[in-house]
């Protein structure tokens, strides 16, 4: 995880928000590789889904941690 993901000031509002940006994006991206008739653009395009997903995972991770443990 990355360290800026823990202690970050963002309310969860604004970490729900980039999450729902980069998985969108990381949607564009599949989709955009799937289409590329150039193989260089579509290896690129789908190594940026990739990367985008992993930081949506990551952020994912950090509002799990924040959220209260209350019921």
């Amino acid at each position: 995880m990355l360290p800026w993901a823990v202690q970050s000031p963002g309310s969860m509002q604004d970490l729900s928000a980039k999450l729902e940006k980069l998985l969108s994006e990381a949607e564009d991206c599949e989709l955009v590789a799937r289409l590329a008739t150039d193989l260089r653009k579509r290896a690129h395009f789908a190594r940026l889904a990739v990367d985008l997903r992993r930081m949506a995972h990551e952020i994912q991770t950090t509002i799990k941690l924040r959220k209260p443990n209350g019921p």
